[in-house]
């Protein structure tokens, strides 16, 4: 590339960022960290307003910026090479907070941020694939970066933003449109049917080298369609059209980097046992179930169980179901290492399903030794006792506004 290409491009992108609307806030913006000498990592599914949430930060700032979004089509060209002349660029500049958008499509770019750290350059990173968050980056980086996730709009973001209040039928309609800003907005079903597209093509076919779409496509249905639910790799072969686990278990990680869902694993003090044990599936955004998956029937209480899961996911990547003698408990939250919530999730506790979720729940009450557990409906309110244990029976809309 030419040095006058970069310094054009990074100009327009600019001048297009600084005009286009700061948009509706988000609650991460209290929460990112001022710089100094780490890098500040922002990472996330497309279209969750990575960008919007940086444009609001620099806003809040009053500082000026470089910035460059590497995904620009003219920007196809670019190489590890061309760093040398984007160091020239930032230098003409005289900035020194440096803002990069998907800079991870390019080759060598974590040794290229901690040259510029050494600089003493402050800078900000976003980016749509979980390896930013990677154990190679932080050993490239020596630990010189702070990581921050961004989801879809949460449940109180949406409230906020639709006008409404926490409700049952708050609740209901959040289930049905989920938390993509601009979805949120529109509610037209090709954002986020073109949305899951993208990163199909550009963030798992392109990145690597999958030839038949058709498989990872048929695969990311079955997942939807089968969110919150138990899943084996060796199972969905068939699923899939491929021949081995394997592969099956390489496009989960693809949808995993891609942060399409998440797998949670059954708790268990033994790693072998943690690892071999089926894993239970969730989707990232209440939304893409009904844009990707053909949905024969609504399961509301398996639909309510993943909401609950990207809440907390939220808050911590320390979670697991509980699973002792084919009774389950759907969330045990940890925090630093301990034990912190045991979370059992239905649509409605009532008399054919009550005696399966309290004893489920009691099990891991006992199991982790806690004398409270917590059992999150729809829209009911209650506390159940058992002997000297509690449990409180929450609405749903009452524990994601509250927690």
């Amino acid at each position: 590339m030419k040095l006058s290409e970069i310094e054009d491009i990074a100009k327009t992108q600019k001048e297009m960022l600084l005009v286009s609307d700061s948009g509706f806030r988000r609650e991460t913006l209290d929460f990112l960290p001022n710089l100094e000498s780490h890098a500040l990592i922002i990472s996330g599914i497309r279209r969750c307003g990575k960008s919007t949430l940086l444009h609001q930060y620099l806003q809040q700032k009053n500082e000026d910026f470089f910035y460059l979004h590497f995904e620009d089509v003219r920007l196809y060209d670019f190489q590890i090479k061309d760093f040398v002349l984007l160091d020239k660029v930032i230098e003409r500049s005289e900035q020194k907070l440096l803002f990069f958008d998907e800079i991870q499509s390019i080759k060598g770019w974590e040794l290229y941020i901690r040259q510029k750290l050494d600089q003493h350059f402050k800078v900000i990173i976003t980016g749509s694939n979980a390896s930013l968050l990677s154990r190679e980056l932080g050993t490239k980086l020596t630990g010189r970066h702070i990581t921050k996730e961004l989801f879809p709009f949460s449940f109180n973001e949406f409230v906020a933003f639709k006008n409404l209040i926490p409700s049952l039928e708050s609740l209901e309609k959040y289930m049905h449109i989920g938390g993509f800003p601009e979805f949120v907005k529109n509610e037209n079903p090709e954002t986020l049917k073109m949305l899951i597209d993208d990163i199909l093509y550009r963030d798992i076919a392109v990145r690597y080298g999958i030839k038949d779409v058709s498989s990872v496509k048929r695969l990311l249905s079955y997942l939807f369609f089968n969110a919150a639910k138990l899943t084996s790799p060796s199972k969905l072969t068939d699923v899939a059209g491929v021949k081995s686990s394997t592969t099956v278990l390489e496009y989960f990680s693809y949808f995993e980097n891609s942060y399409l869902i998440s797998l949670l694993p059954k708790f268990s003090y033994s790693a072998k046992s943690q690892m071999l044990s089926p894993k239970k599936v969730y989707v990232s955004d209440m939304g893409l179930i009904r844009a990707g998956a053909i949905l024969l029937t609504e399961n509301y209480g398996y639909f309510l169980e993943n909401m609950i899961f990207v809440h907390l996911r939220r808050q911590t990547k320390e979670l697991f179901y509980f699973n002792e003698n084919n009774r389950d408990c759907d969330f045990v939250q940890f925090e630093n290492g301990k034990a912190k919530n045991l979370l059992q999730v239905c649509w409605e506790l009532n008399h054919d399903n009550e005696e399966r979720e309290i004893n489920g729940l009691l099990d891991a009450m006992n199991y982790f030794k806690f004398t409270k557990g917590t059992i999150i409906t729809a829209n009911q309110q209650d506390t159940i006792y058992h002997g000297n244990l509690e449990i409180e029976v929450v609405p749903a809309w009452r524990f994601l506004e509250m927690s």
